[in-house]
């Protein structure tokens, strides 16, 4: 079994998980903001958990205010603004840092098994995602700028 899935984890509701409780799934593990130029990707990653969710796919969001300080708000605020203006119902997590000493354990993992271009690990910008097979292994890093509906075919592929 992957370690991703033993990482801890808060959700936003202050409850303490890990990502075990998705194992056996297919995940799209993003890196959020509510304040990026990014930020209408939310209806595409509801578009593609609402399609794929009853096969197995989980869309995983994970705030972040590392770039440009664009995900001010607390994990309440976050998750009323997702609700109300992008109808998001796939989990979204507490706050969390992807990048320097802070990093968590996650995206630490995440970045070592997915590096960006040229092999680089640090996130670059809001709405990183990675792809996760069903036995926990990242399958997939890709670059904020790929829309979600890009992703299509390798989710399909994986469900």
């Amino acid at each position: 079994m992957s370690n991703l899935y033993e990482k801890a984890l808060k959700t936003q509701d202050g409850r303490d998980t890990t990502l075990g409780e998705h194992a056996g799934k297919v995940l799209l593990i993003v890196n959020t903001a509510s304040k990026c130029g990014f930020t209408p990707q939310y209806k595409g990653l509801e578009a593609l958990y609402q399609k794929y969710r009853d096969r197995g796919l989980e869309v995983l969001g994970f705030p972040c205010n590392q770039f440009g300080k664009q995900e001010p708000g607390s994990d309440e605020e976050i998750q009323s603004f997702c609700e109300l203006n992008f109808g998001v119902s796939f989990p979204l997590y507490s706050k969390v840092e992807v990048n320097g000493d802070n990093a968590h354990p996650l995206f630490q993992e995440l970045k070592k098994e997915a590096p960006g271009l040229l092999g680089t690990e640090a996130i670059k910008w809001n709405f990183t995602k990675f792809l996760v097979g069903r036995d926990g292994q990242v399958v997939k890093r890709f670059a904020p700028k790929d829309k979600p509906e890009s992703l299509e075919a390798e989710i399909e592929a994986l469900l």
